[in-house]
């Protein structure tokens, strides 16, 4: 099984501080002040293409520090129960007025 690579895994990440836009690369809304772009934006592509192998990453640590094996704990309940359920939580915390990720999507809804 593959992550899905979208925006609250990988909002997570840049919430966190694991993943981070180099300055400049994205234009900031004026409004809510996020970056924002489409999603064949290569800084978009990058990072859905980053947060699916930091989702691995992740369950490999979370795995190791329970001492359990990838049938134990699959990857599928990683993102259930410890990203997705992170990532809306610290959106709430992070944006209270939208509880969005800290990277716009400019998006009909089809691709995230």
């Amino acid at each position: 099984m593959t992550g899905l690579p979208e925006y609250r895994n990988g909002g997570l990440l840049v919430d966190f501080g694991v993943l981070n836009l180099k300055p400049g690369v994205l234009p900031t809304d004026a409004k809510s002040n996020l970056p924002h772009a489409a999603p064949s934006h290569p800084a978009i592509v990058e990072w859905r293409a980053m947060t699916v192998i930091e989702l691995d990453r992740i369950a490999d640590l979370i795995r190791s520090q329970l001492g359990l094996s990838a049938s134990q704990l699959t990857l599928a309940q990683v993102l259930e129960g410890a990203t997705w359920k992170g990532g809306r939580e610290i959106a709430k915390i992070k944006r209270p007025e939208t509880g969005g990720p800290p990277i716009e999507i400019e998006s009909d809804g089809t691709v995230f």
